[in-house]
């Protein structure tokens, strides 16, 4: 045993638990190690809760109402202004693969989180100045009363330079903050790592409670006509999130960058291909398991595991790569990879299928923010004097999801974990069993809501020009749809955070929770395309469809029916990918570590 092994050794038996790290290979600020007790846990994960629900009051202090800004300041008609939103949520979303790449590649999940911040309050700030001076003219206009007059190119133009500039700070944001929340609290090690299962479930729960404040006070002042007061109190509230993130800079664990993981794809596609005829061999060992220090992934060693066999050639040893090692001392990595990195792709191409079985979900809830608030503004939304705004009901699906979460965390749960003890099984349900139960109760969600458009239209007047209000069923009855669809993201969105983050690959996390928002965004492109589709179908020989302007002249129950049936179609797919998936199967150690464990033998 070298001096230094000794010296590091003795210096960290005397310094006892003051001096213990961490043992998932996390970093301090510095690059050192980063000890357990002034490091990251619940400090650093405060923070980051805190972080994120002043970041989502912004977001939806923008997003909940745009359908309705649209429609009252830029005069789009209803079906044009939900395709927009759709498209604009869209793109948040798929923002998200931006951010998570080079967040894993090249600048960690700190420094990506911060850059993209700063766009995302320099596009909000610019959204509340256009908007105050440009876009809300005749002042006083934008109500549900007085429209907007007629707006230029330019004016038009800088509207959706900001919104889209949102899109981009949020969205490049949006998954590093989730795994970087997740990055602060150790695995390997006991409390914490049940401190990280239960962070994702605060961390949903901290975004709902952000969004609180915006679908009610927010939400209130903009239906009245106040829209830049809005998107100034959006800006001020992204100021303070980026405030308080770099404020808590000391305490935060890293992990480091991996590296393009493009590059390691393509090479273990290159080098199976090259290897097509090459038989792979019966025992694992016989497999190319890289140098002690290669560090390909990023991260822990993943185990070989069975399926996609053909790209198990890629680290299969032929005797032309024996002879070139002779010659060289490194191997090409074009023609020989280590079977950790086969099983890294291999790992990806596990998730692509469970990933795409949760678009059509998303689908369901993106109405949320759509055609649940044309329904609703259909709707009698008066109690006495006071007008209710449609998209405060969206205040039900927020109570809906700290409830589930709740009554999930401490009974549910539980219950579940005493039946499977009895049998045998591992505790709890596990994220493939809830993101089924979310599909169910999507499903519930639907056919609530198309039942309510059915007495709502029963209730309607058809000679409305606008049809604010022109039904006398009370907005109310929206409230099991909102309801369901807060049930069913506790199950779906919260389990797919912990799926994607617990099955992605070490030097791929980030890249993990951006699957769980890049369905979120197929989801809206989708819902943009069935809208388009199913006016495209409907409005024929002088019909007005089935998401007319004047709703009381068209069929949306048919339409919330129709994502019923898909959903139902969706779940009976997804049962068939869960029992078809195999996780991902890790090594003991982490390779960061490794030079500490050989200082103890």
């Amino acid at each position: 045993m070298s001096m230094s092994c000794f010296q590091l050794s003795k210096e960290m038996k005397l310094k006892g638990e003051e001096m213990e790290f961490t043992k998932d290979g996390s970093i301090d600020l510095d690059g050192k190690p980063a000890i357990r007790e002034t490091s990251g846990k619940w400090v650093a994960g405060t923070v980051i809760l805190l972080n994120q629900a002043l970041a989502t009051l912004a977001f939806f202090g923008v997003g909940v109402n745009l359908v309705l800004f649209l429609t009252r300041v830029l005069q789009e008609n209803n079906a044009d202004a939900a395709n927009s939103v759709s498209k604009w949520t869209g793109t948040v979303y798929i923002c998200s693969l931006v951010g998570a790449f080079l967040s894993d590649s090249y600048w960690g999940r700190f420094k990506t989180c911060a850059i993209f911040q700063v766009i995302y309050v320099t596009g909000l700030a610019l959204l509340a100045l256009a908007s105050q001076l440009y876009l809300l003219k005749p002042k006083g206009c934008g109500n549900r009363t007085t429209l907007c007059g007629e707006h230029s190119t330019m004016e038009i133009g800088l509207f959706y330079v900001s919104v889209y500039m949102i899109a981009l700070g949020y969205g490049g944001y949006q998954p590093n903050i989730a795994t970087f929340g997740a990055d602060q609290f150790d695995e390997q090690h006991p409390q914490e790592s049940a401190s990280k299962v239960a962070f994702f479930s605060y961390f949903y729960l901290f975004m709902n409670l952000g969004s609180l404040f915006s679908n009610t006070i927010l939400d209130y002042f903009e239906d009245e006509g106040m829209w830049a007061l809005g998107f100034w109190a959006s800006a001020a509230s992204a100021f303070a999130a980026l405030m308080l993130f770099l404020g808590g800079t000391a305490r935060y664990r890293h992990f480091k960058s991996s590296g393009n993981p493009l590059a390691r794809f393509g090479q273990v596609f290159v080098a199976a291909t090259k290897k097509g005829k090459v038989e792979t061999p019966e025992n694992e060992d016989d497999f190319y398991q890289g140098e002690d220090d290669d560090d390909t992934t990023g991260g822990r060693k993943m185990l070989h595991t069975h399926g996609f066999k053909f790209l198990d050639r890629a680290a299969v040893v032929t005797s032309r790569e024996l002879v070139d090692n002779e010659k060289q001392s490194n191997h090409n990595p074009w023609r020989l990879c280590p079977i950790s990195q086969v099983e890294e792709v291999k790992c990806i191409l596990r998730l692509l299928p469970i990933w795409l079985c949760t678009i059509i979900y998303s689908v369901v809830f993106t109405q949320m923010a759509s055609l649940f608030v044309e329904q609703g503004d259909a709707m009698k939304t008066t109690i006495a004097n006071f007008r209710i705004p449609a998209a405060s009901m969206s205040t039900f699906d927020i109570l809906s999801v700290a409830g589930v979460i709740f009554l999930n965390r401490r009974v549910l749960n539980p219950l579940v974990s005493r039946f499977k003890k009895c049998k045998g099984d591992q505790a709890g349900l596990t994220e493939l069993q809830r993101m089924g139960v979310g599909l169910v109760i999507a499903v519930m969600a639907m056919l609530s809501a198309g039942i309510v458009e059915c007495y709502r239209l029963k209730y309607a007047s058809n000679d409305c020009k606008h049809c604010e209000g022109s039904s006398s069923l009370n907005i109310f009855w929206q409230v099991p749809q909102y309801a369901f669809i807060g049930a069913s993201e506790v199950f779906m969105y919260v389990a797919q955070l912990e799926f994607f983050n617990a099955q992605a690959p070490d030097g791929l996390k980030s890249f993990g929770s951006a699957l769980c928002m890049t369905s979120i965004s197929l989801g809206n492109y989708v819902s943009s395309f069935l809208v388009s589709i199913v006016m495209k179908v409907s409005a024929t020989d002088n019909m007005p469809g089935w998401i007319p302007g004047n709703l009381n002249k068209g069929h949306l129950d048919r339409f919330y029916f129709l994502l019923a049936g898909l959903t139902l179609i969706d779940l009976v797919a997804y049962i068939a990918c869960a029992k078809w998936y195999k996780n991902i199967k890790h090594s003991e150690k982490i390779q960061e570590n490794e030079e500490e464990d050989n200082c103890e033998v």
